[in-house]
């Protein structure tokens, strides 16, 4: 009658606990929860055999959420194509034009810390103050200020330089 009596009692355990972690956990964490205490419950030298495999269905919200765990690649275009068509749309009927070049070529360049693509390349824009950096392929860097007025045509031409030395020597 002891032994049971100890069973009935350890079932009842293993059950609240259960359900306890069914409506604290997320499912996944709860199944294992739930299989490790009906795995582990000793007591007087006699191991519960409660192990049963629990099988929950993810709900949509979870299965969205953690379908993967690596970045989702964006179906729209590149982000320099949409920084690029987002200056050029509000640059209205007195836009200026900027073509810009840079040594050494097909540097990246950035108007106000917006990647807008590589160099050379013409832009079109609105009248205003913009800040132009560049960042070549070496780690080369620049950077330039630049005031377009209305319907103004400008070149910007500038030659990069190294961030980090070049030449080591040795004595």
């Amino acid at each position: 009658m002891g032994t049971t009596n100890l069973r009935n009692r350890i079932l009842v355990f293993v059950t609240l606990f259960t359900v306890t972690a069914l409506f604290c956990l997320r499912p996944a964490n709860a199944q294992a929860l739930a299989e490790t205490a009906g795995a582990t419950s000793v007591s007087g030298g006699t191991t519960a055999a409660v192990a049963k495999t629990l099988n929950f269905l993810p709900s949509k919200s979870e299965t969205a959420s953690t379908a993967s765990q690596h970045l989702q690649a964006s179906a729209g275009p590149p982000p320099q194509v949409v920084n690029r068509r987002a200056l050029e749309e509000h640059a209205g009927h007195d836009a200026s034009k900027l073509l810009i070049r840079s040594t050494p070529p097909s540097s990246q360049v950035w108007i106000d810390d917006k990647f807008v693509g590589n160099t050379p390349m013409l832009l079109v824009l609105a009248p205003g103050k913009y800040r132009v950096s560049f960042r070549g392929s070496r780690m080369e860097t620049g950077e330039q200020s630049v005031d377009l007025l209305p319907r103004e045509t400008r070149e910007l031409a500038l030659s990069l330089s190294a961030h980090y030395p070049t030449k080591v020597t040795f004595r």
